[in-house]
């Protein structure tokens, strides 16, 4: 939360921002809870605790929690049906006058709920008084955020898909493009870029999955805890819940306005889907390099430099990078937000919208600028084909034929490795040594040597599922494009 001191020379209608408020005026009382207290709180005060700078953004779920919380308290006899009609009528049109930019957020009002509710009573009166009856703002911004959180799931998962799909179609037109796979940074074995490819679509996948079972543990209902024991209305938490798509409700009061694992837990999955596409950041800005020359990136993704005028800078990959330790700083953030807490609620949990919400904002939108990214990538085969020659790929292809000519693994290894040293001093692959040189290291190698130690040879030569055999990446590559549809 931050109320800089220049917030209030805004424009008060900006969407976003609190409206000004004269020094005279301001919060001359607290008209939710006047009734106790005989001062009004300070202005720095009112600064230091108020959540309306960035809680805004719970209003759609605010007022659908409302209007489900409404029918309910109508259905059970607690408010009229004119009372009903009245809040119905009154919030449809907040929602309206939010979604134009036209809600004037005050700032003495502290939050998204106390905002709305002072404006729904200004519409309709004694009803939308009515309204907070079998509730606290503690089940309320409970209930708010999981169907908040809820819905950017949703588009998260979209997000991944889309990008899942985008990697399967690059993948799909290169199952036979070969280039170097590294351990440790060096050349290691070859493989198809589809394959490398693939490796990522996997890794998206678990995290689809823990986005799922994440939004699985989210979609419980607070409503109806109220402020920490629940309410003396004969309340119907099973029809809220209904109404607003939940799969239950949460069965412990005190838990249900208190618990915020829901939040953490996305906070934990969203920094492990950053860190995979961390990882495919680091390797397209070293691909784009022309060190590696193994691919162009789209210049729309890539900026310029202020003094060298050849630069083409992958910002986009280096700000994914760098972004991905905010959203673990975050999870940080509120696991010590959350690890001192007595029960039930405190108002420490007013520090779990930021983190929480800034999280949601980078994944999200780091996803939507790979799923961009990826179809427009340049793919320079012939320079991943020549970087595969280098580092003598293809060294355990030999190794591998020695031992099915009956040669032991390790005695096979030694051979391969003198083999290798001596390619090195002549400045030559293996494949390029004469077949006499290489049958001094061991007689049993013959003409079929030559095949295994090709590229084309090795790749083929894995063709066990998971493999990085191009028949084994096609049917990859089919399989994602079933699984993932459209």
């Amino acid at each position: 939360m931050e109320h800089d001191d220049d917030s209030r020379q805004r424009n008060p209608t900006e969407p976003g921002t609190a409206a000004p408020l004269p020094a005279s005026s301001l919060h001359a009382k607290h008209e939710a809870w006047s009734g106790r207290f005989s001062e009004p709180v300070a202005d720095f005060v009112l600064r230091y605790t108020a959540s309306i700078g960035f809680d805004q953004r719970l209003a759609p779920a605010d007022i659908e929690g409302s209007l489900a919380h409404a029918a309910m308290l109508a259905q059970v006899g607690v408010i009229s049906a004119a009372d009903l009609q009245a809040i119905e009528s009154g919030l449809e049109r907040i929602r309206g006058e939010i979604a134009r930019g036209e809600f004037v957020w005050r700032l003495e009002l502290e939050d998204v709920h106390l905002n709305i509710e002072a404006r729904l009573t200004e519409l309709a009166g004694d009803a939308g008084k009515r309204l907070h009856t079998g509730r606290s703002r503690n089940d309320q911004v409970a209930t708010d955020m999981r169907l908040y959180l809820r819905g950017e799931i949703d588009h998260i998962l979209a997000q991944l898909h889309r990008l899942q799909r985008a990697l399967v179609e690059l993948a799909g037109a290169h199952t036979r493009t070969i280039m170097p796979g590294f351990t440790h940074l060096q050349v290691a074995q070859p493989v198809v870029l589809g394959h490398h490819l693939l490796a990522y679509v996997e890794m998206l996948e678990r995290d689809a999955e823990r986005m799922g079972e994440t939004r699985a543990r989210v979609n419980r209902l607070p409503l109806g805890a109220a402020a920490l024991a629940g309410t003396s209305y004969p309340i119907d938490r099973a029809a809220v819940a209904l109404r607003l798509g939940f799969d239950g409700i949460c069965r412990n009061s005190m838990d249900a306005v208190s618990d915020r694992d829901f939040a953490v837990e996305f906070c934990a999955a969203a920094p492990l889907a950053m860190a995979h596409l961390s990882r495919f950041a680091e390797e397209l800005i070293l691909w784009a390099n022309p060190r590696f020359g193994f691919i162009g990136l789209p210049d729309r993704f890539t900026t310029g430099s202020s003094i060298m005028p050849q630069k083409r800078n992958p910002d986009v990959p280096e700000l994914a990078r760098g972004k991905t330790g905010r959203v673990v700083g975050s999870l940080m953030g509120l696991l010590m937000l959350m690890k001192g807490q007595p029960l039930a609620y405190n108002k420490d949990n007013q520090e779990d919208k930021e983190p929480l919400f800034d999280t949601v904002d980078t994944l999200r939108d780091t996803l939507h600028a790979f799923a961009e990214m990826v179809p427009g990538i340049e793919v320079h085969a012939d320079a991943m084909r020549a970087a595969a020659r280098e580092g003598f790929a293809t060294a355990t292809d030999l190794a591998d034929y020695l031992v099915r000519k009956g040669l032991p693994f390790r005695d096979a290894h030694d051979i391969v490795g003198r083999a290798v040293r001596a390619a090195a001093s002549q400045g030559c692959d293996l494949v390029d040594l004469p077949l006499e040189q290489l049958r001094g290291y061991s007689p049993l190698i013959d003409a079929g040597a030559l095949l295994v130690l090709s590229l084309d040879g090795s790749v083929a030569a894995r063709a066990h599922a998971g493999g990085t055999a191009p028949a084994q990446v096609d049917a990859q590559v089919a399989y994602w494009r079933e699984r993932l549809g459209g």
